[in-house]
């Protein structure tokens, strides 16, 4: 995918994205690591009970899981790949169960896995996670969302990541009570205007801030937040 010209992070505005706490586009920071244990804490063990109906399905599921084990103890390139004495890595389950609910939230696993590395690899990351077909569900979709927005900031695709982050903001409060999400909406929304305000877009970045302040009191976004509407506001 090319990168345009003017979606590219020169160096003076890496640093005022340091300044304005956006580390999450800094290169080589994965901070996506909230995403990943959403993703793994709703989705756990659950799958195979939740698609025993299919055989195929409830094989894949089962395959997943060893990979999840590996997720969770950081060991990325087990996970990714395989461990030689059976589970075969996301990226095989990927594509021998394609067909498949697990072997599509595989390609989900795969790409944060390559974001987690000690050298993260945004291509393939973003590769991986635009593979994901994302559904209908609270939880995982909007936390995907999140996650291809955070990886488009490192491939330097910033208005595809703000859409992202607006998207998953979205998708999670049509899904809360009230239309109101206290963890992932409130945090993808900071994000969208951390890199607008980068971008010099103000005022896109001023409403947003304001939204925060209005619907998502008592939550980590909230705390701080006149801080962030006092500084576009300047």
């Amino acid at each position: 995918m090319a990168k345009k010209k003017e979606q590219q992070v020169p160096q003076e505005v890496a640093e005022a994205l340091n300044q304005s706490e956006a580390f999450f586009l800094k290169y080589k920071k994965t901070i996506i690591t909230i995403v990943a244990a959403i993703v793994l804490i709703v989705v756990g063990w659950m799958l195979a009970k939740q698609y025993v109906i299919e055989p195929k399905e409830a094989e894949a599921s089962t395959v997943l899981a060893k990979g999840q084990e590996y997720m969770l103890a950081e060991q990325y390139d087990k996970a990714l790949k395989g461990d030689g004495a059976g589970f075969k890595g996301f990226l095989a389950v990927a594509n021998d169960y394609s067909s498949t609910d697990a072997g599509n939230l595989a390609n989900l696993y795969a790409g944060l896995c390559y974001a987690h590395q000690a050298n993260p690899d945004w291509k393939k990351a973003l590769e991986f996670v635009e593979k994901f077909s994302t559904g209908n569900d609270m939880i995982i979709s909007p936390a995907s969302q999140m996650a291809l927005g955070d990886i488009y900031a490192n491939n330097d695709q910033l208005d595809k990541a703000i859409e992202c982050f607006k998207k998953a903001a979205k998708m999670a409060d049509d899904k809360a009570a009230d239309n109101t999400n206290v963890s992932i909406a409130p945090l993808a929304l900071k994000k969208a205007a951390l890199i607008l305000e980068s971008q010099n877009k103000k005022a896109e970045a001023l409403d947003i801030y304001k939204s925060i302040k209005e619907k998502y009191v008592n939550t980590p976004a909230y705390q701080d937040i006149d801080k962030y509407i006092e500084r576009v506001s300047e």
